[in-house]
Order: structure tokens, then sequence, then C-alpha cells
């Protein structure tokens, strides 16, 4: 590890390396090129559910692009599988991924083919802890421009708040908030399924790959307060506690990982002021492009944001951009979607989600999706699912259990 250390602090030393200009200008234009694959597609990033893609398709309207996750990054964890003995390129040709083609031209991954991947490889290992993998590698490739933005940060807090900042360059299959908790800052994940739901797996190789990554970068064997896991408690724990090394808290109403505020102000040993405010640079241009043609991503994250106090109003969400309703309706139109549509597929994948959580109350559910009375989220349940918010739990339940 010190060795790596060595080598890094070299590498971000002085001027920085034409050639890491031109990787970084690389990078950019990778992600220039997912947008417009996503553009071509006719459709916003985000509003890819069940409900939503049959509604769509039912009126004629124009598709809806699927949500996508960067292909480096999914190269990654194919390559962590691999390590633990899979045939990564096996298991891409049967869920029909070809990474090749996806890496080359910088598109993006259909977070449906992730999942299904996540699910063929813990059958294909028989290992109900494969997304422990993921402690195999720590590629700064993987994190893409990101990566820089985190490396020549001052200290690791920076670092995590940048990386929030602009985490949707690697996609909109994710989404990640950081909130304080006295000195010590929690990142929370959410991972967006599409029309499949999210495998389990997927949470806790994503958790473990940032962490992984973080104590690369420190060069340090980074302990976390606690890491909280939605899924159930698992027959064996003890490999999640090896691999997190640290307390680990099953069927959490959130998948996150607490770090400390002594850690959080430790220098890294990559800290580069010049680096930083060049890549920083690249992040914000890139994050802006994304921010002009997705106003529905934001429409969905404000709702996300509002949804327990209430049924969000058309009105309301277009004063909190500063447009006027009339521009957020056909902006909208152009996307592809509409603002009702985009608050009932938000709701839709957000029961979903809550749904996994057996310590959830359906009341919770309802209050938090936004809805004035319980019978109102049963009647919505049943359009979404075909069967009552009780009976889709249990579905779920059994779904996992087999």
């Amino acid at each position: 590890m010190a060795g790596i250390c060595r080598c890094r602090m070299v590498f971000f030393k002085g001027k920085i390396p034409k050639a890491l200009q031109a990787s970084l200008k690389a990078l950019a234009l990778g992600v220039n090129r997912m947008k417009k694959d996503t553009d071509t597609h006719h459709g916003v990033h985000g509003v890819a559910s069940r409900q939503a893609m049959q509604h769509v398709t039912k009126h004629n309207t124009k598709a809806i692009a699927p949500r996508r996750i960067s292909a480096i990054w999914v190269q990654g964890l194919i390559d962590a599988m691999a390590q633990s003995g899979l045939d990564g390129d096996a298991l891409c040709r049967e869920v029909g991924l070809d990474m090749q083609t996806l890496v080359s031209q910088k598109q993006g991954c259909p977070t449906e083919k992730l999942s299904q991947l996540w699910a063929l490889a813990e059958a294909r290992s028989g290992n109900p802890a494969i997304g422990l993998c993921a402690s195999n590698t720590a590629k700064l490739a993987s994190f893409e421009l990101l990566g820089y933005v985190v490396m020549s940060s001052a200290n690791l807090a920076e670092g995590l708040e940048r990386l929030v900042r602009y985490v949707r360059i690697l996609g909109d299959a994710q989404s990640v908030t950081l909130d304080y908790e006295g000195r010590n800052c929690r990142i929370a994940l959410a991972l967006f399924g599409g029309k499949i739901p999210v495998h389990p797996q997927r949470y806790v190789a994503t958790l473990l790959t940032l962490l992984t990554f973080c104590r690369w970068v420190m060069a340090t064997a980074l302990r976390p307060i606690s890491i909280t896991l939605t899924q159930a408690t698992p027959a064996d724990v003890q490999p999640y506690h090896v691999a997190f090394s640290c307390p680990i808290h099953f069927n959490a109403p959130v998948n996150s990982v607490l770090f400390s505020g002594v850690d959080l102000a430790q220098r890294l040993p990559t800290a580069n002021p010049a680096m930083a405010t060049m890549v920083n640079q690249y992040a914000s241009d890139q994050l802006k492009q994304l921010d002009h043609a997705e106003v529905s991503q934001k429409i969905r994250d404000l709702m996300i944001q509002k949804l327990p106090d209430g049924e969000p109003v058309r009105a309301a969400m277009a004063q909190l951009l500063s447009i006027s309703e009339r521009t957020l309706q056909r902006r909208l139109q152009r996307e592809g979607t509409s603002f009702q549509q985009l608050l009932d597929s938000t709701r839709q994948e957000l029961a979903e989600r809550y749904l996994r959580q057996p310590l959830m109350s359906l009341a919770e559910v309802a209050y938090l999706l936004g809805f004035a009375e319980q019978s109102n989220f049963a009647r919505a349940a049943k359009r979404w699912f075909k069967v009552s918010p009780g009976q889709y739990r249990a579905q779920l339940s059994s779904a996992v259990a087999q």
C-alpha cells in the first residue's frame, strides 16, 4: 500500500501531465457520447419503471430511455466477479450485455441488465454474498472522472462532497446523498432498477467498491463507524464483517456507510489543488450539459424530497426550478413524459423499494409516498402491481427466500 501511495504522490506532483489532460478530455467526451446515446432514444434518463413504460406505450408517446450506469463502472464489477472465479464474459453473454461495444463507445449499461447480471452471478457461484467480491479490486478507472475529483481533494470529506455533487456523470441509475451527523458523515445510496427490482448484492458491491476506493486513496485500512443494509440478515454475517471491518446493521431503512469525523478530516496523500481545479471544471461542465437536458430528472429528484410532505404540485415544482408552469410542461413533453407520469412512476419505484423493508409499516410507506390516505396507496398499488401492498410485500419476501 505504501508503494502505491508513493507512486500516486509522484503522479500528482508538479504540473499536470499532458497525457492525463488528454485522458480527462477523453472521459469528458465519453460522457457527452453517453448523453447523445440516450438522447437518440427519445427521452430523459430515469422513467423506466414498468408502469410508466406501459402507460407510454398505450398512449403511443415517445419511448422513455432506460436508466443507465457507466459501462466502465460495470466492467470493473465484472472484473471483480472474474477474480472470484466466475466467467464474466459468459455471464454477460447470458444476460445480453456486449461490454466491449459499451465500453469502447462510452455507452451506458441499462440498469436492468446489471441487476440480471448480479442475480446470475449469485446463481452460478452459489454464493449469496457474491457482492463482497468488490473488495478484490479498487480501480481508479471505474470511477472515471469522479476518481480524479476525489483523489485531488484536500481531505476525505471534501472528496465525498464532490462525489455526491457529480455522481450523475456515472449515469442516472443511482442517487447518493450525504448527511452530517455531528462531526460524522453518512453516505446513503439509492439504486434504481427500472423494470426489474435491484438485486441486494448491487448495494453491497457498490458500497464496498466506494469504501475500498477510499481505503486505496487514503492508503489506510479505513474502518467506517457502521454500515447499514436494507436486505434481510443473511445466514452467515461473518464475510460481511470481514469485508467492511465494522458493525453492520441489516433490515435498515437505507443502504449507507457512516464515516467518522476523524477520518473525514484526514488529508489525502493525493491532494493537489491544481489538479482539483481542472477536474472539477471538467465535472461541472459535464453536469451542466446533463442538467440542460434532464428537466424530468430534476423534477423526479424534487418529488422524492417533497413526497413525505404530501403530493407535489406542478406549479410549485416549476417555481423551484425558476421556470413557468407552461415551460415545465413543454420541456417534459419534449423529453417524452409528463408531470403526472413522473409522479406515478416515481411513487411506484419508491413503493417497491419501501415494501422490501419488512420493518416499515404500510402506513409509513403511504406517508413517504405522499398519499393523504392509506386507501389511496392501496388503490395505486393494485394498479401498479395488480395486488394489494401487503400481498406484493409477501411476493417480494417469497422471491428473496427462493
